[in-house]
């Protein structure tokens, strides 16, 4: 197929996402509303966030479920059109393939399901501290699917290799095991960090996906690319109603399964290295998370931070949370623009 119609079919399939996951929030949203499963603002142990965020209990959660499930539906649409011998433009839309999308296809529903339940938890305030998991608990579940994702990649893809921009190729044996390990536990936990004010997570994701979409499409992984448009058709379709002040949030069942799949298309495009920057701010929030973390462990409770993530600590100085995610938005556009850049600088001189 031409680059013209590899262009077109990322595009359609994305255009394809967005107009499905548009048509079903105002269901989804409904159904929240009606059965009130809304953000429960837990009261002990943060309580300059419960300050800024108190009037922000009871709106809807589990906005992410849109997003994975648009993916699914699309995913499955277009396999079945494809099997039935469909042959036109619609037939061609397929972007399941087993050495590119299963993996991360299966990991983002496995992950949602995951963080469909813990929102569940949070909502009905079952569990220690009013509900929900703990982080030790999340961090224990995104080691178990990568734990997965690397067996996958290390027994049945056979991959072992690193590439370092500018340098090349290495292969690094059983070491991929941990660091694709790593990777993928790091990625969830920032995402997760990240998805605090209206339109944050879903922007600096959107931002980080069409930069992968853009490596994936320069290597020839069409489906991978692919994959990615449809990401981002649904995430752009939930930040329309996730932006200040926001219809819903997206919940553990999108932060979660999307910081997990970033992970592993970063493994795939073998860009990995480049993901803290493409990422830039969902390090940032992280770091500021450990930094306050080691803090108040070794200096006898002191803070860095105000409060922590760091979007938290700019509201508690007087920045209006709609200038943060802005601001947050324009700083993840120009880092993935200059990761992109590495990439391309890096192919042109290897």
């Amino acid at each position: 197929m031409s680059d013209l119609f590899q262009i077109s079919r990322i595009l359609g399939l994305g255009a394809f996402s967005f107009v499905v996951a548009f048509a079903l929030t105002p269901l989804w949203v409904h159904f929240l509303t009606k059965y009130r499963l809304g953000k429960q603002i837990r009261s002990e142990g943060a309580p300059v966030f419960n300050q800024l965020h108190r009037k922000k209990e009871g709106t809807p959660t589990m906005g992410g479920l849109l997003i994975w499930l648009t993916v699914l539906v699309l995913a499955l649409l277009f396999w079945i059109l494809n099997w039935l011998g469909v042959d036109n433009f619609m037939g061609k839309l397929n972007f399941l393939s087993r050495s590119q999308t299963f993996l991360p296809l299966g990991a983002l529903i496995a992950s949602a399901l995951v963080g469909l339940m813990d929102d569940l938890l949070g909502i009905f305030r079952i569990g220690p501290k009013g509900g929900g998991l703990k982080m030790r608990h999340r961090i224990w579940i995104y080691t178990a699917i990568a734990s997965f994702g690397a067996w996958w990649f290390f027994s049945k893809l056979e991959w072992s290799t690193v590439h370092i921009p500018f340098v090349g190729n290495f292969d690094i044996g059983l070491w991929y095991i941990p660091i694709f390990i790593f990777i993928l536990v790091a990625t969830s936990f920032s995402v997760n960090e990240t998805d605090g004010l209206d339109g944050l997570a879903g922007g600096t994701l959107m931002t980080a996906f069409g930069a992968y979409g853009v490596i994936a499409y320069a290597q020839g992984h069409y489906d991978l690319s692919a994959f990615c448009g449809v990401i981002l058709g649904a995430l752009l379709a939930f930040l329309w109603f996730n932006i200040n002040p926001a219809k819903f949030f997206m919940g553990d069942t999108g932060a979660m399964s999307l910081g997990i799949t970033l992970g592993i298309i970063a493994m795939l495009t073998n860009q990995f290295l480049l993901l803290p920057l493409i990422g830039f701010i969902l390090v940032a929030e992280s770091s500021s998370v450990l930094i306050q973390l080691v803090s108040k462990k070794l200096r006898g409770g002191k803070k860095v931070f105000i409060s922590a993530p760091l979007h938290h600590h700019l509201e508690a100085i007087g920045w209006p949370e709609s200038q943060i995610t802005m601001r947050f938005w324009i700083v993840s556009f120009m880092a993935a623009a200059i990761g992109l850049i590495i990439v391309f600088l890096d192919r042109f001189y290897l």
